[in-house]
């Protein structure tokens, strides 16, 4: 007799991860709880092979599959379209953008413990020669984390003192929203590496903000997206930066050239 809905597992994103892994793999089981819900719920099956036990995904696993990746994908499209029309604005502002930094930023230990930030205090600094390259050692009861924005852009300007860092966070569903804001990590470290920190708000099926101003922490700016167009809906405090870290200009540097508005795909050969 077949488990009624009740008894079914809940299947989340860990299930899909694993089930994405194992389409990838030759199968080889784990044998955890998470193997064991998915076995129940009909999505893997077992099979001998040699005498070894290996899984496969089973069809009703590829049509879940299938259905998060066309989920994912349509998230990732507005997200990304966002986040392009923010690096679009910023050029036209007069600044240099870039899109997909990942930036190393201290942070007092007592933030980032329990926030999962990947900790790179504790990597081997390199000698001789190159050992000036390296990122600077963190300040006591300090550790460094990895801040990746959506945006980063700095003023058009040869003078370091005048380049006014900004980062700007795209969020197009409220979930993710709310999940950031539990996150103060993140927003330390996003104004520990620019001047201002702004927040975009996308919006949703019926053309509502995902959020309210209110909602956003006081520290950071609000922009909201009202029928296409970027609005202002509070200003971001700023705050003055004498300079950039060298790291974060070799960072720089490795990402390739800024975004500019005439990189955009449609600009005419």
């Amino acid at each position: 007799m077949p488990d009624s809905p009740e008894s079914s597992p809940a299947i989340g994103r860990v299930h899909h991860r694993r089930l994405r892994d194992i389409h990838r793999s030759a199968g080889w089981p784990c044998q955890d709880m998470v193997e064991v819900e998915l076995l129940a719920a009909g999505l893997l099956d077992r099979w001998l092979d040699e005498g070894r036990e290996r899984l496969r995904v089973t069809d009703a696993g590829i049509q879940l599959l299938a259905r998060v990746f066309a989920g994912n994908k349509a998230a990732r499209s507005a997200h990304e379209a966002l986040v392009e029309q923010v690096a679009t604005a910023m050029a036209r502002a007069g600044r240099l953008a870039w899109r997909g930094l990942a930036l190393r930023v201290a942070l007092p230990m007592e933030l980032l413990v329990g926030e999962g930030a990947e900790l790179v205090a504790q990597e081997p600094r390199p000698e001789g020669l190159w050992s000036e390259l390296a990122a600077p050692e963190a300040p006591p009861a300090h550790g460094w984390c990895m801040a990746c924005p959506d945006v980063f852009s700095i003023r058009h300007s040869s003078v370091e003192a005048y380049l006014e860092p900004v980062v700007h966070e795209i969020k197009v569903h409220r979930s993710d929203l709310l999940g950031d804001l539990k996150k103060p990590a993140k927003r330390a470290a996003y104004l520990g590496m620019a001047g201002a920190c702004w927040y975009v708000l996308g919006e949703d099926a019926k053309g509502r903000p995902i959020g309210a101003p209110d909602e956003i922490p006081a520290e950071c700016g609000v922009m909201l997206v009202e029928r296409g167009v970027l609005r202002v809906a509070r200003e971001a405090p700023r705050r003055a930066m004498e300079r950039l870290p060298f790291h974060v200009w070799m960072a720089l540097a490795k990402a390739g050239p800024a975004w500019r508005e005439d990189d955009a795909p449609q600009q005419s050969l």
